[in-house]
Parts: C-alpha cells; sequence; structure tokens
C-alpha cells in the first residue's frame, strides 16, 4: 500500500525516514535484543535515549543554561492547568491574549486557579486577525503572560512578542521547530509533540530555572515542575517510546539543516498554498494575511454543500484528513515540517481540478 499525503493537525505526519528507523530498529535497538519500548526507563539505554533528545532540542534551538528541558505526560492541554497551579501560587492573577480556541481553553482551564486578566481578544472579529500588541492592558504584577502564538484550529499565527517584563508563557505546539524563535525571550514554552515532534503522549516544556522556585510543593509530586526537573522528567515511567522518536525526528531536523533550513521550506510551502487559494474565487481564506499561519491552512468552498464531495474526492486521490475542526468547519491543511513541498503541489492540482469540475 502506498503511503498518503496526511494533512491532519495532529497526530500529524512523520517524515518517513524517521519511520522507517523506527521499523528497523523496533525489535532491537542498537543490538539491546529489545525494543525500545520494552526497556527499563532506567536502563542505561534509554538514559542515553534521553539524555540525546534534549541534547539535540537543546541544539537546535540554541536554549541556553538558563533553561531546563522537560518531557512532560497528559497533552499541552494537561499544562493549561499545570502551568497555572504551579506559576501563579502568590500572586493575584495572570494575564492571558485570546487570538482563538486554545487561547480560549486555556483561560477556561486556568480560571480554576487564579484571576485571569485578559489583557485583549479577537472574539469579535471571529479570531480571523490579532489585537494591537499596544492596546494589551498588562498587569505588571501578575505572574505571567500567557499567548497561543500559533492557533491550529483557526489558522492564525503571529510572530512578535508584546513587550513587557512579566514572563511570557507560551503555547507553541504548531510553531516549534518550524521557525526560528529566540528561547530567552519566554519563561516558560510548552507543546504537544503531536504536530512537529512526534507522535502523541509527550509535551516538550522548556522552562526558565528561576521560575522553578515558585512551584509549590503541595501539588501533585508528578505536577511539579521542579520536581520534574530534578528528577530529569522521571518521577514515574515517562512516554518512553514517544521520547524515542521524538530523537530521532531531532536527528531528521539536524540532517535537514536544522531549524533555519525548515523555516525556509515551511515560508515557501505556505506562500505556494496560499497563492493559490488567493487567485481563486472558488476557494478563500478567511484570516487576515498578516497573520496567516505557515503551519495550519484553512480554506472555504464558494458553494459550501460541495464540502462533503470535496472531502470524498480528496480522500480518494491520496490527500488525507483535510476536513477542517467540527467547531468551524470548511477545510484545513496542516503542512507541517514532514509535510514535502510534493504534497503541497498535489492538493493544488487536486484543487485546481475540483474546481473545473464542481466551479
Amino acid at each position: 500500500m502506498s503511503r498518503v499525503y496526511n494533512f491532519c493537525s495532529g497526530p500529524a505526519a512523520l517524515p518517513e525516514a524517521v519511520l522507517k528507523k523506527a521499523q528497523a530498529e523496533m525489535l532491537d535497538w542498537h543490538g539491546a535484543g529489545v525494543s525500545v519500548m520494552e526497556m527499563s526507563h532506567r536502563s542505561t539505554e534509554f538514559m542515553s535515549i534521553l539524555a540525546s533528545a534534549k541534547a539535540r532540542l537543546t541544539r537546535l534551538l540554541n536554549i541556553n543554561e538558563d533553561y531546563d528541558v522537560l518531557f512532560v505526560q497528559g497533552g499541552a492541554s494537561t499544562l493549561f492547568a499545570q502551568i497555572p497551579a504551579n506559576l501563579a501560587a502568590g500572586f493575584d492573577s495572570a494575564c492571558y491574549l485570546d487570538t482563538g480556541a486554545w487561547s480560549s481553553k486555556a483561560i477556561k482551564e486556568a480560571q480554576k486557579y487564579t484571576t485571569v486578566n485578559v489583557v485583549a481578544s479577537s472574539k469579535s472579529q471571529n479570531y480571523t486577525t490579532v489585537p494591537e500588541f499596544s492596546s494589551l492592558t498588562l498587569d505588571e504584577s501578575a505572574a505571567y503572560l500567557h499567548l497561543c502564538p500559533n492557533e491550529t484550529i483557526g489558522g492564525l499565527e503571529f510572530a512578535d512578542l508584546p513587550e513587557t517584563n512579566l514572563p511570557i508563557v507560551a503555547d507553541l505546539s504548531s510553531t516549534i521547530l518550524s521557525r526560528n524563535i529566540d528561547v530567552s525571550k519566554y519563561g516558560l514554552i510548552y507543546a504537544g509533540a503531536q504536530k512537529n515532534v512526534g507522535p502523541a503522549g509527550v509535551v516538550i516544556c522548556i522552562i526558565r530555572k528561576d521560575l522553578l522556585a515558585r512551584c509549590n510543593d503541595s501539588l501533585p509530586t508528578v505536577w511539579n515542575f521542579a520536581h520534574l526537573a530534578e528528577n530529569d522528567s522521571m518521577i514515574n515511567t515517562p512516554p518512553t517510546f514517544a521520547i524515542y522518536l521524538a530523537d530521532l525526528v531531532f536527528e531528521w531536523l539536524e540532517e535537514q539543516g536544522g531549524v533555519d533550513a525548515m523555516e525556509v521550506m515551511n515560508i515557501r510551502k505556505a506562500e505556494t498554498l496560499y497563492e493559490y487559494i488567493d487567485q481563486s474565487t472558488f476557494y478563500a481564506n478567511p484570516i487576515d494575511p498578516a497573520y496567516r499561519s505557515r503551519m495550519n491552512v484553512p480554506f472555504t468552498l464558494a458553494n459550501e454543500s460541495l464540502e462533503s464531495l470535496f472531502l470524498e474526492e480528496s480522500e480518494a486521490a491520496g490527500l488525507r484528513t483535510l476536513a477542517g475542526h467540527r467547531s468551524v468547519g470548511g477545510m484545513r491543511a496542516s503542512i507541517y515540517n514532514a509535510m514535502p513541498m510534493e504534497g503541497i503541489e498535489a492538493l493544488i492540482d487536486f484543487m485546481r481540478g475540483f474546481e473545473k469540475r464542481h466551479g
């Protein structure tokens, strides 16, 4: 069976070279006689995998010694609660920027732990743009400022950060390793792996070490960032196979030329797809062009009644998972690092043909 082009927003496509290497090592990892799935997380073999993953990620993102790299369980949605539980204790409030569905979910969870100050929201614009940062009502005595620079569901992305002395906490699930970021501008970065890093089951958490002093000992041990850092992310059994695959993805990224090379490719992929959508009267993208996501490209059809047929025919053409999120409808092509340019070209060829047949 031939592989399809998988446009799923997550769990997303993995590089084929990574899958083949994992397949070759499935039964016997480096002569250990067992699969990574079978080996003890305390074994020297797995400890070497964990160390490799941390070292590769540190090189790829140029993370300095002021930060700890953690591999956390529970998905980014768990971090929505875990972050205020750890970082907001002793503060009257935390600031949140509301730019889409995931920002809203993070706000809802944080309200269980602290007073949330929504500093600005683009909800009234149906989350198609980003509020002007100059208009933010920031309380500089708050615990932190939380934002989501890439709203996967809405297809909105921004790169600039507000000017503030607050630690910036960012959900980079759809952004991480797709473009250059300056880690030193953040207090905490977290990212679910299942988009640009690997399979579901692990969250990358990059936290500035001084923030670990805020973590409250009354929290469950496995939720406490300070305890996770002290125990090298292994208070209990970590998601070993997910970490192993993340390490293989990091290795693949280094072989491609690192984040610099991936950003160049991602710009090219996104520009090619948006250019085709913009020249068409049959397809449209609803997002402010200044804030269009490079990773998640939503689009609508002029005739909404053709959506189910579009999905049926695209699936038959080997273009998988193009349905938009159930909350917004339409179509969405997620074009993360592992999506090759050939996949973009195949999608455009199909869209062009579909327009000729049904436009």
